[in-house]
């Protein structure tokens, strides 16, 4: 072990290697401009892609608005003419009403900022097979129960 210290110690003591500026090694490697220097100590990225992908599964919460009285009563409208055509199932079997529906759904992270205060608005498109406006002011869309309260916009699709 004796004979490997006295060696680093005679390579530490030469110092660094100084090259002339036509040597072979200077012309095989240039010096780096500082401003080029810099890149080769900046982060990288070890997942391509790894970023991008966390990015889009973070959840983009907004507040729930408030309807207007136009939208509030083009809503009702819309509800009611939904009602007539789906009183029981063999009605909504019949008719087979397709509508789009925009809604709020409540941030459900109890860890997120946004809970209890805000959340997303989604759209579902399907058949709708009830809606209920005296017991669980709700109707069903496809396999999906969305409340009253919930909704933003009812657009239903006429059969052409």
């Amino acid at each position: 072990m004796d004979i490997l210290e006295n060696e680093y110690r005679s390579a530490l003591s030469r110092g660094r290697p100084k090259h002339g500026r036509c040597d072979d090694f200077s012309l095989k490697h240039p010096k780096m401009l500082l401003s080029q220097r810099a890149k080769i100590f900046s982060p990288f990225a070890a997942l391509k892609g790894f970023e991008e992908a966390i990015d889009e599964k973070v959840q983009r919460y907004v507040e729930k608005r408030e309807l207007s009285d136009e939208e509030q009563e083009a809503l009702e409208t819309a509800l009611a003419r939904l009602h007539a055509l789906t009183k029981n199932l063999r009605t909504a079997k019949e008719n087979r009403v397709t509508a789009t529906v925009t809604f709020f759904v409540p941030c459900a992270d109890e860890n997120h900022e946004a809970y209890g205060r805000g959340g997303s608005y989604e759209r579902c498109t399907g058949t709708v097979w009830k809606v209920d406006p005296i017991l669980t002011k709700s109707l069903l869309i496809g396999d999906r129960t969305i409340e009253f309260s919930e909704l933003a916009e009812i657009v239903i699709q006429e059969d052409s």
